[in-house]
Parts: C-alpha cells; sequence; structure tokens
C-alpha cells in the first residue's frame, strides 16, 4: 500500500478545527556567529506559548541540501511527496487565478521583460510594472490566434507576471524555459524536452513571435519570457485523503494555485491581518482545516533586508493571536521553506515547526519557538511530509492501524 492509500484507508470524521498556518520562508540565519537568527530576534508571544506548550522540531521540506521552491515545499506539506508529485508553475500560476484547467492543457508562466533594440533582455521584469499595466498588457495577448484547432488564453497574475495556457489535443508540457536567468543576452527559444513535447514547443514559439509585435510600442514590457511549462494532471483530492472539509485563504495567486490543485476551497484575502482574519472567520463556518498563508516574511528574505523580515513575523505572530480567537482544536506552524537575510533566496536549512494540540509530548527545553531551540524539541527532525499527518493525529483524525 502506498502512503496516501494508506492515509485514505485511515481517515475518520471527527468534530476538530485544525488551523495550518504557513508563514512563508521563516526560517533563517544569524548575520554573524553567535547571534540569532530572523525569529529568534523576533518578538514572538503567540509562537513562544504554543511552542512551550506543545511539541517543536525542525522541518526538512524535499531532501538534505535542496533548497525548494514554493510548490515543492507546499505540496509536501499538503502530504504529496514532492519528488513524486511535480506541478509546474505555469499549472499553479493558472489555477491560481481561477482558469478553469482541463487534463492536458499546457500552461506557462509569463514575466513580461525588456528588450532592448539588438533583441537581449535588458530588464527580466519590465521594471516592474504595476498591475493595472500588467493587466491590460494580457488582455491585448489574449487576442492572439494561433490556429490549427489551439486555444490560447492569457490571464494576469500579479504586476509584470501573467500565464499563458495552451489547448489542444496531444499536447506535452515538457519544454524548457524561455527566461535566460541573465540581462545583456537573448531570450532562449522554447526546447522540447521530449519529442512528444514538439507541438507545444512550436507553439510556445509561434506564441512568443506573435506577443513580441504586440508589445512593439511598449516601452517597458516589450518581450515576454516564459517559465515553468506543464501539462494539468489532477492531483488527488485533499478532503478525499484526509476526511476533512479543507479552506486556504492566502492573498498571492501562487498559493492560491497549490491550495486548488489540490481541490481546497480558496478565501482571496487581501495582504492585511484583518483581511486573513475575516476571510478565515468566514471559510470555517462551513470547514474544518483552514490553510492560512503569510507571504511577507518571505519577501523581505529575499530584499536581504534583516530587520524588516523581523518586523513581518512579528506581524505574522500578532496575526496568529487574532486567528486563535476562533477556536481552533489543533494549530500548527511552519514554512514551506526558509528564507535567510543573508543568503537573498530560498535555502535548503531545515524549517522550524510547532504542532499545539491536546496530546502533545512537552520539548527538552521551554525556549520558545526559534531554529536551536527546535533541535532538540519533541518532534524531532522530520520530512515534510511528517507534518500533515501529525497535525491530523492531533486532531483525532486517523484510526489505528492493523488489529
Amino acid at each position: 500500500m502506498d502512503r496516501l492509500s494508506l492515509y485514505r484507508s485511515l481517515a475518520r470524521p471527527a468534530d476538530t478545527r485544525i488551523l495550518y498556518y504557513v508563514v512563508d520562508g521563516i526560517g533563517g540565519l544569524p548575520p554573524g556567529a553567535g547571534g540569532k537568527t530572523e525569529l529568534e530576534a523576533a518578538a514572538t508571544p503567540t509562537f513562544d506559548r504554543l511552542a512551550n506548550e506543545g511539541s517543536t522540531g525542525l522541518v526538512t521540506p524535499v531532501a538534505a541540501g535542496v533548497a525548494p521552491g514554493s510548490g515543492p515545499g507546499h505540496l509536501a506539506l499538503f502530504g504529496f511527496d514532492p519528488l513524486e508529485t511535480t506541478v509546474g508553475r505555469g499549472v499553479l500560476a493558472a489555477l491560481g487565478v481561477g482558469f478553469d484547467l482541463r487534463p492536458g492543457d499546457v500552461a506557462a508562466r509569463i514575466n513580461f521583460c525588456t528588450l532592448d533594440a539588438d533583441g537581449t533582455v535588458a530588464d527580466r521584469r519590465a521594471g516592474r510594472i504595476g498591475s493595472e499595466v500588467g493587466a491590460a498588457l494580457a488582455e491585448r495577448l489574449d487576442r492572439i490566434d494561433l490556429g490549427s484547432g489551439v486555444e490560447c488564453t492569457v490571464r494576469h497574475v500579479k504586476g509584470y507576471r501573467a500565464c499563458v495556457v495552451f489547448r489542444g489535443d496531444g499536447l506535452d508540457g515538457r519544454v524548457a524555459d524561455t527566461d535566460p536567468q541573465a540581462i545583456g543576452v537573448a531570450p532562449l527559444a522554447p526546447r522540447a524536452l521530449d519529442p512528444a513535447a514538439d507541438t507545444a514547443a512550436g507553439l510556445a514559439r509561434a506564441f512568443i513571435a506573435a506577443a513580441v509585435a504586440l508589445l512593439a510600442d511598449e516601452e517597458d514590457a516589450n518581450g515576454v519570457l516564459l517559465r515553468g511549462f506543464d501539462t494539468y494532471v489532477p492531483l488527488p483530492s485533499f478532503a478525499d485523503l484526509y476526511g476533512v472539509k479543507p479552506a486556504a485563504v492566502a492573498a498571492y495567486p501562487m498559493y492560491r494555485g497549490v491550495a486548488r490543485a489540490v481541490g481546497m476551497t480558496v478565501f482571496a484575502a487581501e495582504d492585511t491581518v484583518e483581511s486573513r482574519v475575516d476571510l478565515t472567520r468566514t471559510a470555517m463556518q462551513d470547514h474544518d482545516f483552514a490553510f492560512v498563508h503569510f507571504k511577507a516574511t518571505d519577501s523581505r528574505g529575499e530584499d536581504g533586508d534583516f530587520d524588516a523580515k523581523v518586523e513581518q513575523i512579528e506581524i505574522a505572530d500578532q496575526t496568529l493571536a487574532r486567528l486563535l480567537e476562533l477556536d481552533f482544536d489543533v494549530v500548527m506552524v511552519t514554512g514551506d521553506h526558509s528564507t535567510p537575510a543573508t543568503y537573498r533566496a530560498h535555502s535548503w536549512h531545515p524549517v522550524p515547526v510547532l504542532i499545539h494540540g491536546p496530546h502533545c509530548r512537552a520539548n527538552a527545553s521551554r525556549a520558545g519557538f526559534g531554529e536551536t531551540a527546535c533541535i532538540t524539541g519533541a518532534l524531532g527532525p522530520l520530512r515534510g511530509t511528517d507534518v500533515l499527518p501529525l497535525v491530523l493525529a492531533q486532531a483525532g483524525r486517523i484510526r489505528k492501524y492493523g488489529a
């Protein structure tokens, strides 16, 4: 019996409410030897209380030494092995904006970019154009007709980001990115990574040519870079696997997308404390599992701003204090990966996790919630896929296995 089949067979109903709070990129590093990480430097009375009353540990999202993207990090937290289950960024972007993907659709994320007169990339993010401009440009590209019985649909995501979906018979999404990840060089050509993807790669080339022609009069966003090609294959339902009624509260399309990929009901929040709390309250009227996402910690880590990340961790803690007023039986707090400000990117460092519920073993120390304290936590070292089953067990939602 495979792992997911095991948990499906053991799932049982219970009158318990679960909060699954993911503080994106929460893990960090000290700025110098002997110093504190961002989480350890922050004032987090709510995190600390729950950690001291519950159990803590350190989570490796994918594998030792591997820095995960947000998609794999969240899939692991949702119980899917990210080494066996992959969902491309294009599919997540399309799902995130509510596009009705069908099995076999091929999706890719678009970055509007700035091209110099010689066709090389001058700015991979088109001067970070705002969402109003990006939405208008996406609408312009949505007019592209590739013919040959293929549908081509473009939707805006956020700022300089959009997505394109190709729909037709026999398409395969194994196509290489066109983003060269550098400036001063030309965009890469869409290249089939398998002969079965030749048609999709040809459609991508035709789409890019048409898009550049339509954007020729733009000063900043006169080109497109395509990333994260993938074919949409529906995943097993979260509700069916684990016997809960799951809701997701997230402000950013990426995280709405990964929640929709596993069948959660999505509540599109604003990026504020009040919106997250209000929508979680609404969601819990008809659901018993709330995945709530907090983004800004990751963003400040990628900015390399240690103090700003500390501030956002404190806001995340204050948000949790408000969420606890909604009477959850089991609470989990972790991140999908670490984003140390000193590293300015997702890193491979294990992520602190806490689980607060009625049947927790005490930690070796009552040192609050931080990387150092979690090393000796009662949960020990965990894989990302271990977190959800432990939460469900705390909530009384897993039957005994065997006689």
